[in-house]
Protein backbone atom coordinates (compact mmCIF):
# COMPACT_ATOMS: atom_id res chain seq x y z
CA UNK A 1 0.00 0.00 0.00
CA UNK A 2 1.42 3.23 -0.92
CA UNK A 3 2.45 5.67 1.76
CA UNK A 4 0.82 9.22 1.22
CA UNK A 5 2.98 12.39 0.24
CA UNK A 6 4.17 13.81 3.54
CA UNK A 7 3.30 10.96 5.68
CA UNK A 8 5.71 10.68 8.52
CA UNK A 9 6.69 6.80 9.89
CA UNK A 10 8.23 6.31 13.03
CA UNK A 11 10.53 3.49 13.07
CA UNK A 12 10.70 0.91 15.96
CA UNK A 13 14.14 0.77 17.70
CA UNK A 14 15.00 -2.56 19.16
CA UNK A 15 15.47 -1.79 22.59
CA UNK A 16 11.91 -0.61 22.64
CA UNK A 17 8.89 -2.46 25.06
CA UNK A 18 7.40 -5.28 23.62
CA UNK A 19 3.77 -6.22 23.56
CA UNK A 20 2.70 -9.45 24.85
CA UNK A 21 -0.30 -11.07 25.60
CA UNK A 22 -1.05 -11.96 29.11
CA UNK A 23 -2.76 -15.06 30.27
CA UNK A 24 -4.86 -14.07 33.15
CA UNK A 25 -7.87 -15.14 35.32
CA UNK A 26 -10.17 -13.27 37.05
CA UNK A 27 -12.56 -14.92 39.80
CA UNK A 28 -15.94 -13.06 39.58
CA UNK A 29 -18.15 -15.18 41.78
CA UNK A 30 -18.61 -12.97 45.08
CA UNK A 31 -19.01 -9.69 42.91
CA UNK A 32 -22.10 -8.24 44.20
CA UNK A 33 -24.46 -6.28 41.30
CA UNK A 34 -23.17 -2.59 42.78
CA UNK A 35 -19.41 -3.74 43.07
CA UNK A 36 -18.90 0.10 43.88
CA UNK A 37 -20.83 0.22 47.04
CA UNK A 38 -23.48 2.74 46.76
CA UNK A 39 -22.46 4.03 43.52
CA UNK A 40 -25.37 2.56 41.54
CA UNK A 41 -24.72 4.87 38.54
CA UNK A 42 -21.02 4.71 38.55
CA UNK A 43 -21.08 1.30 38.73
CA UNK A 44 -23.07 1.16 35.49
CA UNK A 45 -20.32 3.17 33.52
CA UNK A 46 -17.84 1.34 34.68
CA UNK A 47 -19.57 -1.55 33.05
CA UNK A 48 -20.03 -0.13 29.83
CA UNK A 49 -16.05 0.45 29.83
CA UNK A 50 -15.42 -3.36 30.33
CA UNK A 51 -18.95 -4.67 28.97
CA UNK A 52 -19.48 -2.79 25.83
CA UNK A 53 -16.36 -1.44 24.62
CA UNK A 54 -14.74 -5.14 23.93
CA UNK A 55 -16.93 -5.11 21.27
CA UNK A 56 -15.21 -2.50 19.50
CA UNK A 57 -11.78 -3.86 20.55
CA UNK A 58 -13.20 -7.22 18.23
CA UNK A 59 -13.78 -5.30 15.31
CA UNK A 60 -9.70 -3.31 16.10
CA UNK A 61 -7.96 -6.55 16.33
CA UNK A 62 -9.85 -7.69 13.27
CA UNK A 63 -9.05 -4.72 11.37
CA UNK A 64 -5.18 -4.94 12.90
CA UNK A 65 -4.93 -8.38 12.04
CA UNK A 66 -6.32 -7.13 7.73
CA UNK A 67 -3.26 -4.32 8.52
CA UNK A 68 -0.43 -7.08 9.12
CA UNK A 69 -0.33 -7.57 5.27
CA UNK A 70 1.05 -4.06 4.31
CA UNK A 71 2.95 -3.63 7.46
CA UNK A 72 6.66 -4.02 6.39
CA UNK A 73 8.49 -2.95 9.94
CA UNK A 74 9.00 -5.82 11.71
CA UNK A 75 9.10 -4.38 15.08
CA UNK A 76 5.99 -2.85 14.09
CA UNK A 77 4.12 -6.08 12.98
CA UNK A 78 5.72 -7.26 16.37
CA UNK A 79 3.70 -5.43 18.34
CA UNK A 80 0.65 -5.48 16.14
CA UNK A 81 0.58 -8.92 16.64
CA UNK A 82 0.91 -8.28 20.59
CA UNK A 83 -1.63 -6.29 20.54
CA UNK A 84 -4.02 -8.35 18.53
CA UNK A 85 -2.93 -10.75 21.50
CA UNK A 86 -4.21 -8.66 24.00
CA UNK A 87 -7.25 -7.18 22.95
CA UNK A 88 -8.32 -10.98 22.62
CA UNK A 89 -7.58 -11.61 26.10
CA UNK A 90 -9.34 -8.94 26.91
CA UNK A 91 -12.35 -9.89 25.31
CA UNK A 92 -12.34 -13.42 27.19
CA UNK A 93 -11.54 -11.27 30.62
CA UNK A 94 -14.38 -9.35 30.51
CA UNK A 95 -16.62 -12.06 29.29
CA UNK A 96 -16.52 -13.67 32.27
CA UNK A 97 -17.65 -10.49 34.42
CA UNK A 98 -20.59 -10.45 31.71
CA UNK A 99 -21.63 -13.86 32.79
CA UNK A 100 -21.56 -13.36 36.08
CA UNK A 101 -23.50 -10.09 35.97
CA UNK A 102 -25.72 -11.55 33.80
CA UNK A 103 -26.28 -14.82 36.53
CA UNK A 104 -26.99 -12.39 39.20
CA UNK A 105 -30.22 -10.40 37.22
CA UNK A 106 -28.29 -8.09 34.91
CA UNK A 107 -29.52 -8.35 31.48
CA UNK A 108 -26.68 -7.51 29.75
CA UNK A 109 -26.57 -10.14 26.82
CA UNK A 110 -29.47 -8.79 24.57
CA UNK A 111 -28.26 -5.32 24.66
CA UNK A 112 -23.98 -6.46 23.99
CA UNK A 113 -24.98 -8.88 21.37
CA UNK A 114 -26.55 -5.67 19.28
CA UNK A 115 -23.52 -3.61 20.38
CA UNK A 116 -21.23 -6.38 18.65
CA UNK A 117 -23.32 -6.78 15.62
CA UNK A 118 -23.95 -3.15 15.17
CA UNK A 119 -19.97 -2.89 15.47
CA UNK A 120 -19.63 -5.75 13.00
CA UNK A 121 -22.21 -4.12 10.46
CA UNK A 122 -20.21 -0.60 10.98
CA UNK A 123 -16.74 -1.25 11.13
CA UNK A 124 -16.56 -5.10 9.36
CA UNK A 125 -14.54 -5.67 6.42
CA UNK A 126 -18.02 -5.64 4.21
CA UNK A 127 -16.45 -7.72 1.93
CA UNK A 128 -14.62 -5.65 0.03
CA UNK A 129 -11.60 -5.65 -2.58
CA UNK A 130 -9.00 -3.99 -4.40
CA UNK A 131 -9.10 0.34 -3.85
CA UNK A 132 -12.20 0.13 -1.51
CA UNK A 133 -10.45 -2.20 0.87
CA UNK A 134 -7.70 -0.45 0.76
CA UNK A 135 -9.35 2.84 1.31
CA UNK A 136 -12.19 1.37 3.60
CA UNK A 137 -9.08 -0.64 6.02
CA UNK A 138 -7.38 3.35 5.87
CA UNK A 139 -10.80 4.61 7.19
CA UNK A 140 -11.11 2.31 10.27
CA UNK A 141 -7.63 2.27 11.08
CA UNK A 142 -7.71 5.96 11.78
CA UNK A 143 -11.40 5.54 13.44
CA UNK A 144 -9.74 3.27 16.06
CA UNK A 145 -6.48 5.18 16.36
CA UNK A 146 -8.68 7.96 17.80
CA UNK A 147 -10.69 5.99 19.58
CA UNK A 148 -7.55 4.37 20.77
CA UNK A 149 -6.07 7.73 22.32
CA UNK A 150 -9.48 7.59 24.53
CA UNK A 151 -9.01 4.40 26.11
CA UNK A 152 -5.23 5.12 26.73
CA UNK A 153 -5.94 8.37 28.94
CA UNK A 154 -9.18 5.95 30.56
CA UNK A 155 -6.33 3.96 31.26
CA UNK A 156 -4.36 6.41 33.11
CA UNK A 157 -7.53 7.29 34.93
CA UNK A 158 -8.03 3.89 35.94
CA UNK A 159 -4.79 3.68 37.48
CA UNK A 160 -5.17 6.80 39.09
CA UNK A 161 -8.60 6.49 40.36
CA UNK A 162 -7.88 5.74 44.49
CA UNK A 163 -11.02 6.80 45.08
CA UNK A 164 -11.70 3.35 43.65
CA UNK A 165 -10.32 1.47 46.46
CA UNK A 166 -11.26 4.29 49.29
CA UNK A 167 -15.30 3.44 48.08
CA UNK A 168 -14.33 -0.19 48.51
CA UNK A 169 -14.75 -1.40 44.95
CA UNK A 170 -14.69 -5.24 44.66
CA UNK A 171 -11.16 -6.31 44.50
CA UNK A 172 -11.84 -8.55 41.64
CA UNK A 173 -13.51 -6.06 39.73
CA UNK A 174 -10.89 -3.52 40.53
CA UNK A 175 -8.50 -5.69 39.20
CA UNK A 176 -9.99 -6.50 36.31
CA UNK A 177 -10.47 -2.80 35.02
CA UNK A 178 -6.80 -1.31 35.95
CA UNK A 179 -5.08 -4.73 34.27
CA UNK A 180 -6.90 -3.60 31.41
CA UNK A 181 -6.32 0.13 31.54
CA UNK A 182 -2.83 -0.48 32.45
CA UNK A 183 -2.80 -2.56 28.92
CA UNK A 184 -4.29 0.22 27.08
CA UNK A 185 -1.71 2.23 28.27
CA UNK A 186 1.05 0.11 27.54
CA UNK A 187 -0.11 -0.36 23.71
CA UNK A 188 -1.30 3.15 23.42
CA UNK A 189 0.90 3.57 19.99
CA UNK A 190 0.45 0.46 18.13
CA UNK A 191 -2.69 1.40 16.19
CA UNK A 192 -1.59 4.57 15.77
CA UNK A 193 1.68 3.94 14.12
CA UNK A 194 0.12 1.03 12.40
CA UNK A 195 -2.26 4.30 11.02
CA UNK A 196 0.43 6.17 10.18
CA UNK A 197 2.48 3.08 8.47
CA UNK A 198 -0.43 2.35 6.06
CA UNK A 199 -1.61 5.63 5.39
CA UNK A 200 -0.60 8.67 7.53
CA UNK A 201 -2.48 11.35 5.96
CA UNK A 202 -3.25 13.92 8.69
CA UNK A 203 -6.47 15.01 6.71
CA UNK A 204 -7.90 11.61 7.60
CA UNK A 205 -6.53 11.04 11.08
CA UNK A 206 -8.02 14.68 11.89
CA UNK A 207 -11.61 13.54 10.65
CA UNK A 208 -12.11 9.85 11.68
CA UNK A 209 -10.62 11.78 15.18
CA UNK A 210 -13.89 13.82 15.56
CA UNK A 211 -15.84 11.05 14.52
CA UNK A 212 -14.82 8.72 17.05
CA UNK A 213 -15.47 11.45 19.32
CA UNK A 214 -18.72 11.37 18.07
CA UNK A 215 -19.47 8.20 18.37
CA UNK A 216 -17.81 7.05 21.82
CA UNK A 217 -19.84 9.87 23.88
CA UNK A 218 -23.11 8.61 22.54
CA UNK A 219 -22.34 5.03 22.99
CA UNK A 220 -21.19 5.65 26.67
CA UNK A 221 -24.62 7.33 27.53
CA UNK A 222 -27.10 5.32 25.68
CA UNK A 223 -25.32 2.28 27.24
CA UNK A 224 -25.21 3.70 30.93
CA UNK A 225 -29.14 4.54 30.54
CA UNK A 226 -29.81 1.42 29.15
CA UNK A 227 -27.61 -0.86 31.96
CA UNK A 228 -29.11 1.46 34.95
CA UNK A 229 -32.51 0.77 33.63
CA UNK A 230 -32.33 -3.03 33.60
CA UNK A 231 -30.99 -2.95 37.00
CA UNK A 232 -33.15 -5.22 38.75
CA UNK A 233 -32.03 -3.93 42.80
CA UNK A 234 -35.69 -2.43 44.01
CA UNK A 235 -33.20 1.01 45.56
CA UNK A 236 -30.95 2.56 43.20
CA UNK A 237 -30.06 5.26 45.20
CA UNK A 238 -30.91 8.62 43.97
CA UNK A 239 -32.22 10.60 40.62
CA UNK A 240 -29.54 9.07 38.53
CA UNK A 241 -28.76 12.66 37.22
CA UNK A 242 -27.77 13.86 41.27
CA UNK A 243 -25.18 10.51 41.32
CA UNK A 244 -23.69 11.27 38.29
CA UNK A 245 -23.08 14.59 39.00
CA UNK A 246 -21.52 13.74 42.27
CA UNK A 247 -19.60 10.90 41.37
CA UNK A 248 -18.05 13.17 39.05
CA UNK A 249 -17.27 15.65 41.21
CA UNK A 250 -15.89 13.16 43.42
CA UNK A 251 -14.06 11.92 40.93
CA UNK A 252 -15.60 8.11 40.79
CA UNK A 253 -16.23 8.54 37.12
CA UNK A 254 -13.92 9.95 34.61
CA UNK A 255 -15.54 13.93 33.73
CA UNK A 256 -17.56 13.16 30.14
CA UNK A 257 -15.53 16.24 28.85
CA UNK A 258 -12.68 14.56 28.56
CA UNK A 259 -14.12 13.46 25.50
CA UNK A 260 -13.65 17.30 24.17
CA UNK A 261 -10.46 18.30 26.17
CA UNK A 262 -8.58 15.68 24.87
CA UNK A 263 -9.34 16.36 20.95
CA UNK A 264 -7.08 19.35 20.79
CA UNK A 265 -3.97 17.29 21.98
CA UNK A 266 -4.74 14.37 19.03
CA UNK A 267 -5.41 16.91 16.68
CA UNK A 268 -1.82 18.87 16.69
CA UNK A 269 0.19 17.62 13.68
CA UNK A 270 2.89 16.14 15.74
CA UNK A 271 1.19 14.71 18.35
CA UNK A 272 2.48 10.88 19.16
CA UNK A 273 0.46 9.12 21.77
CA UNK A 274 4.41 8.39 23.93
CA UNK A 275 3.61 12.12 24.82
CA UNK A 276 0.83 10.99 27.10
CA UNK A 277 3.46 10.50 29.85
CA UNK A 278 5.85 8.03 30.76
CA UNK A 279 3.88 3.95 30.70
CA UNK A 280 6.11 3.31 34.54
CA UNK A 281 2.77 2.54 36.60
CA UNK A 282 1.21 0.83 33.93
CA UNK A 283 4.01 -1.35 33.20
CA UNK A 284 4.63 -1.44 37.74
CA UNK A 285 0.65 -2.63 37.94
CA UNK A 286 0.97 -5.47 35.32
CA UNK A 287 3.90 -6.88 37.02
CA UNK A 288 2.19 -6.90 40.64
CA UNK A 289 -1.68 -7.35 39.21
CA UNK A 290 -3.12 -10.10 41.27
CA UNK A 291 -4.27 -11.94 38.44
CA UNK A 292 -0.77 -11.17 36.77
CA UNK A 293 0.81 -12.45 39.47
CA UNK A 294 -1.58 -15.67 39.96
CA UNK A 295 -0.74 -16.57 36.16
CA UNK A 296 2.85 -16.50 37.21
CA UNK A 297 3.41 -12.83 35.07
Amino acid sequence: MAEKAGATRRPYRDEEHAINARDVHFDFHSVPMHYIPDEVLATHIVNVMHLVLPEGERAMAQCLAEALPFIDDERLREEVQGFIGQESMHAASHEGARQHLQSIGLDVDSYVSKIAWLVDRILGGHGLTGRGRQEWLKERLGLFAGMEHFTAVIGEWLLNADVLEERGMHPAMLDLVRWHGAEEVEHRSVVFDAYMHVDGSYARRARTAILATATLLPLFIVSTAHLYRKDPSANKGRFWGLQFVSATKRGVIPSWTTFFTEMPRYLRPGFHPSQLGPMDKALRYLAHSPAARAAGH
